[in-house]
């Protein structure tokens, strides 16, 4: 569709989709190390819809949401990995942060309390 303003929604959709999965997955980390992390999640939605068994996508996927302020995007995702595999770690720590972040501070201290155990962070005593 194209606006008065010459903008082409249709060809910035295809841009974002062109391509193989492995290069659209280099395009998304890119944008991602750029810290275009809204771009980087344009490229990686439909990515982790064709993908939908893989971490990694969905990984940084969710990490994109959530430096891109889009917490409820980024919970989604997380809790998507943490079912899927309950221990891995970063996506626990990163779904405490994202309920940190977004003022559920209960919800997330057992999702901390499992990431840091998980890490192997033990309180001393």
């Amino acid at each position: 569709m194209t606006y008065g303003t010459g903008y082409d929604a249709t060809s910035e959709s295809a841009y974002y989709a062109h391509g193989t999965p492995a290069e659209r997955w280099e395009r998304a980390r890119l944008f991602f190390d750029a810290r275009d992390y809204t771009a980087a999640a344009r490229v990686l939605a439909p990515l982790v819809d064709e993908v939908p068994e893989q971490t990694g996508p969905r990984l940084l996927l969710a990490r994109a949401y959530y430096h891109s302020a889009q917490l409820r995007r980024a919970e989604t995702e997380l809790r998507l990995i943490v079912e899927r595999d309950p221990v891995e770690h970063y996506a626990r720590l990163m779904l405490g942060r994202t309920l940190e972040r977004q003022g559920r501070h209960t919800e997330a201290g057992p999702h901390l309390r499992i990431a840091s155990a998980l890490a192997g962070d033990f309180p001393e005593d």
